[in-house]
């Protein structure tokens, strides 16, 4: 697995790459961008791998998505990935004001239209006629050539990691990924996928852990990681995760908190249990004897260790950055 990191700057991250971090990701929110985030890594490193984990599938066309992969391509050929999320429904609807009912076929279509603009080659017609999307190019223009990227599909659910291992190249996890959801649902599903469309490697995994190493302040980082944890599960979205790992009780408890603005309640609802199942945190001692301990918890590609962001500021989430890296030599080997 390499040892990954969701982008945290150039300062941190020349001296990451020189530490043995072999990928950066990026994600996207309302003051950032994923593509010009994934510019902004290969124009600042050698060697990692760079690409959006995630960008909005449909806050673009399958064309913007395409061109913006060619045009990073020319600057770093050979280290891109495309990781594309569906987003939440109220968020395209009411913040990007695009189409998201029926997501699973929506991003089976999208990612099918924006593969054949990166398998274009010179002087053929763009074509694809899907359910969504329909391209019918006439480039004349000496641009294009074969882009073999690969895409993964942000898939917490069954439904969705199919998907990704049918018509995608894998999937990238969320951080509340654990051991048993991977193991139980998300591979089990990705690996269908894969079957029924006759590939003949397995799914690619990436995906996020939430990491917060601090040797002078070890509870604040745990208390961080736990505070993360919380934000997530406030989400009813994953209520199925929730029931499968029996924590129905704790996170009722997290989520009353959360109504009432009590960001401490939130954090003393998630367990120890949850902590050790999701997290790697407290001191670096701490955080090395996790990884140890989670071998197949992680995914088995890339991972991507990154900071918790909910209520944590830019300062503090790059000290976290900093001391994440005493863990690059330290992770285990995953079958």
């Amino acid at each position: 697995m390499l040892f990954g990191m969701p982008w945290p700057g150039r300062d941190v991250a020349r001296e990451a790459e020189q530490a043995g971090v072999g990928a950066f990701c990026a994600g996207e929110f309302v003051d950032h961008d994923a593509y010009l985030t994934v510019a902004e890594i290969v124009a600042n490193t050698e060697r990692a791998l760079a690409g959006p984990a995630i960008a909005y599938a449909f806050a673009r066309t399958p064309y913007a998505h395409a061109t913006a992969l060619r045009h990073l391509h020319a600057q770093a050929p050979g280290r891109l990935f495309l990781g594309l999320g569906s987003a939440a429904f109220r968020i395209n609807r009411d913040w990007l004001g695009v189409g998201a009912d029926r997501p699973v076929a929506r991003m089976a279509d999208t990612v099918g239209a924006v593969r054949a603009w990166l398998h274009a080659e010179n002087g053929e017609r763009v074509r694809y006629d899907g359910e969504f999307h329909t391209i019918d190019a006439d480039v004349r223009a000496p641009v294009l050539g074969r882009l073999d990227i690969p895409v993964l599909l942000a898939a917490f659910n069954t439904r969705m990691a199919a998907t990704a291992g049918r018509i995608a190249d894998g999937v990238i996890g969320h951080g509340l990924f654990t051991g048993a959801w991977w193991n139980d649902v998300v591979r089990p599903s990705a690996e269908r996928g894969a079957t029924e469309a006759e590939r003949t490697r397995g799914p690619l995994e990436h995906g996020w852990i939430i990491t917060a190493v601090d040797d002078a302040a070890p509870e604040r980082a745990v208390a961080d990681a736990r505070r993360m944890i919380a934000f997530y599960l406030t989400v009813k979205t994953y209520d199925p995760y929730v029931a499968h790992h029996g924590w129905e009780e704790p996170v009722e408890r997290l989520r009353k908190a959360f109504r009432t603005g009590d960001t401490d309640g939130m954090a003393d609802a998630v367990t120890d249990e949850m902590l050790a199942e999701i997290a790697v945190c407290g001191t670096t001692a701490d955080a090395r004897a996790a990884l140890a301990r989670r071998a197949g918890s992680l995914p088995r590609d890339v991972g991507y260790f990154a900071p918790p962001s909910f209520l944590v500021g830019h300062k503090r989430r790059a000290a976290y950055a900093r001391s994440g890296l005493a863990l690059a030599d330290a992770l285990p080997k995953t079958d």
